[in-house]
């Protein structure tokens, strides 16, 4: 019976609802449908996978084209988040087995990304990983830490700390971080 529910959930959501023949509105709805926690005006663009029920979004907060969120564990985005283009959130792991079989228990962790963070195209980010408040992921950067609240982090194979950021930069387009919306963020690359 598990395989009819991976079916399910990858012919239908992660194949028609990611569509872009679904609009946005539609594509929440269900996604809130299925129990994951979306505040109003998220905006969750097509082709995005989401492995799972786990999800929570603040207001504020978009998930752009191509990602991939695997929620073995919660994965929670916080106000104002940006996930741009092909960013991947990876909450599973395996402790290193036997030589035998070196792939061993499941070991899922969730993910926190705080307030203000924006992730740049195709950044990584591992389970048991916080992100605090206004950081920037730089693009293919791969977190496997925790990140401290406003700063900018690049790198791979893991990311770490390259500069520090002001806490109060002078806003934009008259809130706290501007409106999330497709028509006013077509690109997004940090």
């Amino acid at each position: 019976m598990e395989w009819l529910v991976i079916w399910a959930r990858d012919v239908l959501v992660n194949g028609f609802v990611t569509s872009g023949l679904v609009p946005n509105r539609a594509r929440v709805w269900f996604y809130r449908l299925l129990g994951m926690r979306l505040a109003p005006g998220v905006v969750i663009m097509p082709r995005t996978f989401i492995g799972g029920r786990r999800l929570t979004m603040e207001p504020g907060s978009g998930i752009y084209y191509d990602c991939h969120l695997d929620t073995a564990a919660p994965i929670t985005l916080g106000r104002n988040v940006c996930l741009s283009t092909g960013v991947t959130l990876v909450t599973s792991g395996h402790d290193i087995g036997p030589s035998d079989y070196r792939m061993g228990p499941d070991r899922p962790a969730p993910i926190v990304i705080g307030d203000g963070c924006w992730l740049g195209i195709n950044a990584t980010v591992l389970g048991g990983v916080t992100i605090g408040e206004g950081c920037v992921i730089a693009a293919g950067a791969i977190v496997a830490r925790d990140c401290q609240p406003d700063g900018l982090y690049a790198g791979a194979p893991v990311a770490r700390r390259v500069k520090d950021l002001e806490a109060d930069l002078p806003r934009r387009r008259g809130g706290k971080h501007g409106s999330w919306t497709r028509d006013t963020h077509r690109s997004s690359q940090a």
